[in-house]
């Protein structure tokens, strides 16, 4: 089998074939085995990580300081230019430190398309070494261009174009993750990689990441509590398109490469 590099070689001289339908079939396919377990995890995660933003705020300020017009004039208030790029700043780490949590649901796709038992500590697989790290470093980086192309543009008050460039990293950078957990690439093999693949076939995967978002926001309806078992949806189709054109090996034979594609 090719290593994950000559495949991207592949790809960059001839391109790859793609069908829309079949990849969102699989992704779907995938979805429904891990709707319900996926979900229940983010809800935890979300009640716990409420209640622990929640207390930390109520025991820094005190709870009589989140009155209706704190609310009010925290809606109407527009940051100034250094609380907004503090705020920027602080996002990227922690999306940074979360990332290889979010990283988890993919392992547990995979799990679920090869009929592999998962479970709640699936979700935490990538909390090691060497995968914490270069999923921590990826993300930091392609957060800190995204926020300082933001900051930019927001000091000279032209928020579409930051808009555009935003969607437009986040697009080509998407397959990053799914470089590093199942390519067993570095951050800037896997980042380049990324880029590579996504400018072969821009708008199916833009598509597909467009329909899966449309149906992640499905939860809203009726009952917002139910996003977190539509979420899911997005994992389920970043894994497909990855499977669909690129081979993931078993972990336990990518690392026994060595450290030809690590860091």
């Amino acid at each position: 089998m090719k290593s994950t590099l000559n495949q991207i070689e592949d790809i960059k001289n001839n391109g790859y074939s793609l069908d829309f339908s079949n990849v969102f079939n699989h992704a779907f396919e995938n979805y429904k085995k891990i709707a319900l377990y996926a979900g229940l995890i983010l809800l935890i995660i979300s009640i716990i990580c409420s209640f622990l933003g929640g207390g930390i705020l109520v025991s820094l300020y005190g709870v009589n300081h989140f009155n209706k017009e704190f609310f009010e004039s925290l809606q109407n208030q527009q940051p100034e230019q250094t609380t907004f790029m503090i705020y920027m700043l602080v996002v990227v780490v922690l999306t940074a430190i979360f990332s290889p949590f979010t990283a988890g649901f993919l392992k547990m796709a995979d799990c679920a398309d090869k009929d592999e038992t998962f479970n709640f500590s699936t979700v935490f697989t990538y909390y090691k070494s060497p995968y914490f790290s270069r999923i921590f470093i990826a993300t930091l980086l392609i957060g800190f261009l995204s926020a300082f192309i933001s900051i930019g543009f927001n000091l000279i008050g032209v928020t579409v174009i930051d808009t555009l460039l935003s969607l437009a990293i986040s697009l080509f950078t998407s397959l990053t993750i799914p470089l590093i957990i199942f390519g067993n690439l570095n951050v800037t093999d896997a980042i380049k990689s990324s880029i590579i693949i996504v400018g072969k076939q821009p708008l199916i995967l833009a598509l597909l990441f467009i329909v899966a978002g449309i149906a992640s926001v499905v939860g809203f309806i009726g009952c917002c509590i139910g996003v977190v078992f539509t979420i899911p949806i997005t994992y389920s189709v970043k894994y497909a398109i990855y499977s669909a054109i690129l081979n993931i090996e078993n972990e336990d034979s990518i690392e026994s490469i060595g450290q030809s594609d690590s860091e």
